[in-house]
């Protein structure tokens, strides 16, 4: 018990669907136990041109996940000679949580990505997978999140209002989480076109 105390992070992440594109944010406080141990940890990872993940608990168990997901990625596309999708990549991490449950990676994940059309999808540590059509929260400041979420999403938003929301929605946790924080929060969008990551001169016209 112990020694699981000790492998827990705080953090809060944030993905969701918009018309056009999937949105990605997450804080940048990474804690060790009650301390604040970094405030400019990058918790969103590229996997493919398309696909992006977020990442919550074990930063060590989260970086090895994500360089399994990146070589699985590559030689799936190259084998295949297409582009993998986000559910093939979310199901492939499902299947190596779920059969390391009894010497479980210590990580959830929030998957986004546009195939068809833009898709969100939420792993839990046992390799539990779930499709959300609106919007997925991870970490300690979970319930703060998507409160502002709750009252604020719906359907139909532009990226422009995307952004904002999912900036809006993690900052409310970095308020009054104490284990969520950072010098900023990192956004992602995934669209028809690839990826791209904010920078803070576009992160701060979004204001409060």
């Amino acid at each position: 018990m112990e020694a699981n105390k000790q492998l827990k992070t705080g953090t809060t992440t944030v993905g969701l669907i918009t018309k056009e594109s999937v949105i990605l944010a997450a804080d940048m406080r990474a804690s060790m136990g009650h301390i604040a141990y970094d405030e400019e940890v990058n918790k969103i990872h590229r996997i493919t041109d398309n696909v992006s993940v977020t990442i919550a608990g074990s930063v060590g168990d989260a970086l090895a996940l994500i360089r399994y997901l990146r070589s699985h990625s590559r030689l799936f596309e190259i084998e295949r000679e297409t582009k993998i999708t986000p559910k093939a990549i979310a199901t492939y991490v499902s299947n190596i949580l779920n059969s390391n449950r009894f010497y479980p990676f210590f990580v959830q994940f929030i998957i986004g990505g546009v195939n068809t059309k833009p898709e969100i999808f939420d792993v839990d540590p046992s390799g539990g997978l779930l499709e959300r059509n609106k919007f997925a929260v991870t970490g300690s400041g979970t319930e703060l999140a998507m409160s502002v979420l709750d009252q604020s999403y719906i359907e139909g938003l532009n990226t422009e209002e995307g952004i904002k929301l999912a900036i809006k929605a993690v900052k409310a946790s970095k308020k009054r989480d104490i284990y969520s924080g950072g010098v900023s929060v990192k956004v992602t969008v995934i669209d028809k076109n690839g990826t791209r990551e904010l920078n803070e001169t576009e992160i701060q016209k979004y204001g409060n």
